[in-house]
């Protein structure tokens, strides 16, 4: 647990004269290591990568929407005299998180399961409450990264770990584990900022039991789970609850905005789960439609897909593979940047081809501060104009025992030549208006949802089957 830290700021003693803060939620001094000039900077270095690798979301009345909320409650929070940027990233996993530097990012997953602007001006208010009383720089001078979430649900080895994030420098902000004293005091200026703004704060309590739900169906990819990165600790719905009913006392809130059918009619369209366009995982195989590729994937293992690279993993955590692209015009050119990249040494090199695509094999090795060893294969593969980078990473000593699956995977790369899969489309939310009374359950079945599907889009609705609907009601499905 991660707790704020309140010094008496002996600086003349021990040298930190620019590391006292005052900060701007509790007006308690306390130890940083950086100045808020840094801290904006930060955010500023770290958003158009985090922007690379997830991909905003294409729809500019979504993004005008968090934007216009979201810069109506910074303008009410503790500190209005930063600049602070709003994005929804084009990922399917349901979360929300903060960056220092006035920078919040909602992925699609988790718009789509709000169901009232209440609801999101609640989390919108968390996230923003994250950023004012400065938790993620508090953070960093705690060291805290964390390498769990680069694959979702998985633990990868340390050391593999430190491997990956050499190809996503700027991301581990993304990864900050908050404590529960941040995460409440964060759910206390959530309610205080979306009640400012004239919302009901008791919703933003409800959506606790969505994100409960749907952490139990292990589902979801791109990004650490919301209930990983943002623990759920006992009686938070209770909390929630309390302070929303006395910020309405407090401010005189008589008749609080919740707008339903408002937001739920923003979704219309909206892409739910996976976009095939971006590629996705079929009966062990990864394909492509857009870039026209396809290889297998080891049974078993867990993955992880955004726009910058595609990765797996064993669950033993022992082992890594990720797919990206290769800078340099030609295979010896992008095989000396890999080199560089990771401070690798050649073990083995040569020349090859994979499925009549001309490739470069190369084993290298990694030594790391701690002594240990990684072994490393990669293939560099030419299609068309790009090279595509397939690197496999495990100890030295696990080397021989991973290397043939770790070829098998690279060698399987090739052309994308089925139109079933190059023109699969995705899922969207379609936002139906029931024509009469009847319960949930029914209503899907009169929209024609498989059985199989009922769970998946009562958490959606943030329903019960058994729910009793009035005509007229609005309900979420989805289908093409």
């Amino acid at each position: 647990m991660i707790k704020y830290i309140t010094y008496v700021c002996l600086a003349a003693t021990v040298g930190l004269f620019d590391m006292c803060a005052v900060n701007p939620v509790t007006g308690k001094k306390q130890i940083v290591l950086m100045s808020e000039e840094q801290e904006l900077a930060m955010g500023k270095d770290a958003d158009p990568q985090i922007l690379q690798e997830y991909g905003l979301y294409e729809n500019k009345e979504l993004q005008d929407f968090i934007n216009q909320k979201g810069k109506a409650m910074a303008a009410v929070s503790h500190r209005p005299n930063i600049q602070y940027n709003f994005r929804i990233v084009d990922s399917d996993i349901l979360n929300a998180f903060a960056i220092p530097g006035g920078y919040v990012y909602f992925t699609r997953g988790i718009m789509a399961h709000f169901n009232d602007e209440a609801q999101f001006a609640g989390v919108l208010g968390h996230e923003i409450g994250h950023i004012t009383a400065r938790h993620s720089v508090i953070q960093q001078r705690n060291a805290t990264l964390s390498q769990v979430g680069l694959i979702a649900g998985m633990i990868i080895a340390p050391q593999l770990g430190d491997f990956a994030q050499t190809a996503s420098q700027g991301l581990s902000l993304l990864f900050l584990k908050f404590g529960r004293d941040d995460e409440r005091q964060a759910d206390d200026l959530g309610v205080e900022y979306s009640s400012k703004i004239g919302y009901d704060a008791e919703h933003m309590a409800g959506f606790f039991n969505t994100l409960d739900r749907q952490s139990k169906q292990g589902s979801g990819e791109a990004l650490p789970e919301f209930l990983s990165t943002h623990p759920n600790p006992a009686g938070r719905n209770a909390a929630v609850a309390k302070a929303a009913k006395e910020w309405k006392s407090k401010l005189g809130l008589s008749n609080p905005q919740v707008n339903r059918n408002a937001y739920l009619k923003r979704l219309e369209g909206l892409i739910y789960g996976e976009d095939p366009r971006q590629g996705f995982v079929e009966s062990n195989v990864f394909y492509h439609p857009q870039l026209k590729f396809k290889f297998g994937i080891p049974a078993g293992w867990a993955t992880q897909n955004s726009p910058s690279r595609f990765q797996m993993a064993p669950k033993d955590g022992g082992a890594l593979m990720i797919l990206m692209l290769a800078p340099g015009k030609t295979l010896q050119e992008a095989a000396a940047n890999v080199l560089k990249q990771y401070n690798l040494t050649t073990v083995d090199s040569r020349e090859t081809t994979v499925n009549s695509l001309p490739a470069y094999a190369l084993v290298a090795d990694q030594r790391q501060e701690q002594g240990n060893t990684l072994r490393t294969l990669s293939y560099l593969i030419q299609y068309g104009d790009t090279i595509y980078h397939l690197i496999g990473v495990t100890s030295a000593a696990d080397f021989n025992n991973r290397v043939n699956l770790f070829t098998s995977t690279m060698q399987s790369f090739s052309k994308l030549t089925d139109p079933a899969k190059l023109n699969k489309k995705p899922e969207r939310v379609h936002v139906k208006t029931l024509s009469q009374a009847t319960t949930f359950e029914q209503a899907l079945k009169t929209y024609n949802v498989p059985a199989k599907r009922y769970q998946e889009l009562a958490i959606l609705n943030g329903m019960e089957l058994k729910d009793r609907l009035e005509k007229g009601t609005l309900i979420k499905v989805v289908g093409e």
